[in-house]
């Protein structure tokens, strides 16, 4: 297994490889996870809470969507480390212990549109009650975090503030 995946299951599944080929549940159903998104950052620009506010009327005819925004820096220090352990702290409070988490980190797993629809059919395969995907602060996540992850993803090669990187990933969601 590769150093950036976070993934519980010793033998991954076929969403960790980019073959171009179509989705496995293509044409099957699939159980509908409710969805979190915790976020980490500063306030929203108005634009990006107008596009969160769009995807979310759009998803909410397939999943339940929960949308939990974090300010970063929670201790107001200018020590990085005490800021990324008070970031991390606050995101796991959030998490229940039988959600399945995705953290989207620049360090992640390269996955694309098909290998994204893939991982949603099997976090609904898992029994979880939630699917969490947590988007870290300016300095990215806390230890204790990336240990909680069932897997580490990357939505693009190049690094994303908070804000691009929800509105990206609400986009793969929703297609």
């Amino acid at each position: 297994m590769a150093k950036n995946i976070c993934a519980k299951n010793p033998s991954p599944p076929p969403y960790y490889s980019s073959s171009g080929r179509q989705c496995k549940y293509s044409g099957q159903s699939v159980r509908a996870i409710p969805i979190r998104l915790i976020t980490v950052g500063k306030k929203r620009s108005h634009g990006v809470q107008l596009l969160v506010d769009e995807y979310k009327d759009k998803l909410k005819y397939y999943c339940a969507v929960d949308d939990v925004q974090i300010r970063s820096n929670p201790k107001n220090t200018s020590d990085v480390n005490a800021q990324i352990e008070g970031e991390d702290m606050i995101v796991m409070q959030h998490l229940k212990s039988d959600d399945w988490v995705v953290v989207l980190d620049e360090h992640g797993l390269d996955i694309g549109s098909v290998q994204m629809a893939e991982l949603l059919g099997d976090a609904g395969n898992t029994g979880s009650p939630t699917l969490s995907f947590c988007i870290g602060g300016p300095y990215g996540h806390g230890k204790q975090l990336r240990q909680r992850a069932n897997v580490t993803i990357k939505l693009s090669s190049m690094v994303l503030n908070h804000q691009i990187a929800l509105v990206v990933l609400l986009e793969q969601l929703y297609r």
